[in-house]
């Protein structure tokens, strides 16, 4: 059975810290001379300790209050995934406003909605690119008075560099030394402290209003868990402007380990290398890649090397399955599984740096297939579940208490409940307050007495664990009357085919399943050089025969693993992958499944044309 939380768990949640600024300031005074940050300078890290940035965040947060800025005032971070970024939302918290996020994917358009409707005053803005964005939407913008420019020079009144800002700051602290002191200890816990503009897979963004007491749980329940101390190290590449971000960020300032900050999504696997972490989080679409990669070079290499990988994975998942069942693992076994784990396995976790104890997934749903082989090459992927609405971390796998295929167990102080019709049900101090400006909305999705609404179908089973079955809005129902969940045909495909990017099942009052696929494009050029089509364009080896044939190999692999009602039955393969940049994904790297099965319904409807 799952343990419940201990007294010493509940006291860690209860005893947390008023607001992340006093979180924050307490990590500074506690540990001063250890390392908190690392980031990129050129083929170099530069690291910086928890003295050092406390000072750094200081100066920020002093010139946000020489420029005016006022308790719960909003300002915004226009920004990537980088050591400046945190710096800035520390810095915004501990003047006692409240950041508000964009992502820099963002188009100009909805910029320009996210920082009137917040009422933003003041923009960090991470380059000339987000700053063209501004400047083209000046005139929509009265209540913003500056731009803070991370890269890059100014040539305006209303546009400041970063340093010049922190001088702003150093002339206030000589004037007025506790000034921040003085910020942070008027903030009370239910204090706003972020506006987080959900994405989302349809309409305008909503801005999710997140306070203090959040952040600070959120840190706090992680910690309870105990299974990330003060010497692991963590490599950040997560979107800032995403609360999954932002839950390892409070997270590391409650527990106090160093954190390697890029968040160049190319660079990933090669920084692992080089960072060698023992944890990092991360959305479900970087472990297929990675997943796909490997997989997909091993079967184009075929031969000896081929045999020996399947053999290795296949001792290794022996081993793990009775493992998890409690079982002894027979002598022979064990040998075979140290000898795979030599020859072959070791060489797979090296390529993650080689001192990883887990991943932590999150965003969207993980393949359980995909997970099953991590474990297998000795990579445990704990798989976690929240929302934006709930400060991202509401369950959460433990390295010594899990199940794959499960999003874990709750975190300690949040409740959870099943709906009649199935709906998940969040209660605790993670909820938000509601949608920025948007109070129908906000009363249909958290209840008078504080549950949320989670939007997503799921079961508790006898040990306590969550499994989540589906998105309430994208389950659909065929002709013949059956009910399908699209997300598990999509998980099945990416676990048996290593060349997928993306899966779209569709049917939806059909009288069959049917499918979109699209190809990672590093599978693709892998394949390409196999199939005598190197030089190709990505669309001329995608839509040629022998991808065509490699795709219904899996695709037949894919029906057999699903009920007769669920299987794909006719199938394209696009000619180009689905990209945050055309609006199919979101920043977070989750379907947009209404968007493309609309941008796509002529091909889609071609499938039925003929039943």
């Amino acid at each position: 059975m799952a343990n419940a939380p201990t007294p010493e768990h509940l006291e860690i949640v209860e005893s947390r810290a008023k607001n992340v600024g006093e979180m924050f300031f307490a990590r500074v005074r506690e540990t001063p001379t250890r390392e908190a940050y690392r980031y990129p300078v050129g083929e170099n890290w530069r690291s910086l300790t928890w003295g050092e940035t406390g000072d750094v965040v200081s100066r920020i947060a002093a010139g946000l209050v020489s420029l005016g800025i006022k308790p719960e005032e909003r300002v915004a971070i226009a920004s990537g995934t980088r050591y400046e970024w945190i710096l800035a939302d520390l810095a915004i918290m501990a003047a006692g406003a409240a950041t508000t996020t964009v992502y820099p994917t963002t188009v100009t358009d909805d910029v320009a909605y996210i920082l009137a409707d917040s009422g933003s005053r003041i923009v960090f803005a991470e380059d000339a690119v987000q700053l063209a964005k501004l400047q083209d939407k000046r005139s929509e913008l009265p209540d913003v008075i500056k731009v803070v420019l991370f890269d890059g020079d100014h040539d305006s009144d209303w546009v400041i560099t970063l340093s010049d800002l922190e001088q702003l700051g150093d002339k206030l602290l000589a004037e007025q030394p506790s000034v921040v002191e003085e910020r942070v200890a008027a903030i009370s816990p239910d204090q706003l402290a972020t506006l987080i503009y959900t994405s989302g897979t349809t309409g305008r963004p909503k801005g999710v209003r997140l306070t203090h007491d959040s952040w600070t749980y959120e840190g706090a329940a992680v910690a309870a868990g105990g299974y990330i101390t003060i010497d692991d190290l963590q490599y950040l590449w997560l979107p800032m402007a995403h609360s999954f971000g932002k839950v390892l960020l409070s997270t590391q300032l409650q527990i106090g380990f160093p954190t390697a900050v890029d968040g160049a999504i190319p660079k990933i696997v090669d920084n692992l290398a080089v960072v060698k972490p023992t944890f990092m989080g991360a959305a479900p679409r970087i472990f297929e890649k990675a997943y796909g990669r490997i997989v997909g070079m091993m079967e184009e290499e075929g031969g000896a090397k081929l045999k020996l990988f399947r053999w290795a994975t296949k001792v290794a998942a022996q081993v793990k399955a009775l493992e998890r069942e409690g079982k002894k693992v027979p002598a022979g076994l064990a040998f075979q599984h140290r000898l795979a784990d030599k020859i072959v396995l070791s060489k797979v976790r090296d390529r993650f740096g080689g001192r990883v104890r887990f991943f932590i997934s999150g965003a969207s749903a993980l393949s359980q297939e995909v997970a099953e082989w991590f474990e297998a090459a000795g990579i445990l992927i704990l798989e976690g579940y929240g929302l934006t609405e709930s400060a991202a971390g509401s369950f959460v796998n433990h390295p010594d208490q899990y199940k794959l295929g499960t999003v874990g167990l709750p975190m300690p102080g949040t409740e959870v409940k099943i709906a009649e019709d199935g709906e998940i049900l969040i209660k605790g101090p993670g909820v938000m307050q509601g949608y920025h400006n948007l109070e129908t909305e906000s009363a249909s999705t958290v209840t008078d007495d504080g549950w949320l609404a989670t939007g997503d179908i799921g079961q508790i089973d006898e040990d306590g664990f969550l499994r989540i079955t589906d998105r309430k809005k994208d389950l659909f129902k065929t002709s013949g009357g059956k009910y399908v969940a699209p997300s598990h045909v999509e998980g099945v495909f990416k676990g048996v085919c290593p060349l997928a990017s993306q899966m779209v099942v569709h049917g939806n009052n059909r009288n069959f399943v049917s499918a979109l696929i699209t190809i990672d494009p590093d599978a693709a050029t892998l394949f390409a050089e196999n199939h005598g089509l190197a030089g190709k364009s990505y669309a001329e080896i995608v839509t040629s025969p022998q991808m065509h044939k490699a795709i219904e190999g899996y695709v037949e692999e894919l029906n057999s693993k699903l009920n007769r009602w669920e299987t794909i039955k006719k199938w394209q393969i696009l000619d180009r992958d689905l990209s945050v940049e055309e609006g199919e994904m979101t920043p977070s790297l989750k379907l947009k499944r209404k968007f493309v099965e609309d941008k796509y319904r002529p091909i889609l409807d071609v499938f039925y044309a003929a039943t």
